[in-house]
């Protein structure tokens, strides 16, 4: 995995903006957001990891709920903008998930989401 794959957020159920890329930084993975990644607030958000790389194509509108199994839950949302840095536990097999999104988990719906394909 010595490349870093980068993907543009697409909104979903709120405006979402900005880039996520995968890096790695040692023996540490992580998803960085840019600089202009920008969300709307909102309860219970997180960033999670979903199996789909097309989360908003294969989820119904408004929502695009998640199915349990699905995703793999990262840590809260630290910020609505601007770059943030998420570490991946290493037990999370990457070839497993295809796409980074914003996730409220109150209302199981999605904010926006990014390709990591």
């Amino acid at each position: 995995m010595g490349e870093q794959v980068m993907g543009e957020f697409m909104s979903a159920e709120h405006p979402t903006t900005g880039t996520a890329t995968l890096t790695v930084d040692g023996d540490t993975r992580y998803i960085e957001f840019s600089d202009d990644f920008q969300t709307d607030p909102g309860p219970d958000l997180f960033v999670v990891l979903h199996v789909s790389p097309d989360v908003i194509g294969t989820t119904s509108a408004p929502s695009h709920s998640f199915a349990e199994g699905d995703y793999v839950l990262l840590e809260p949302l630290q910020a609505v903008s601007g770059a943030q840095r998420y570490a991946i536990p290493a037990e999370v097999d990457l070839s497993q998930y295809g796409s980074v999104a914003i996730w409220c988990r109150q209302f199981n719906a999605t904010f926006g989401a990014a390709s990591l394909r």
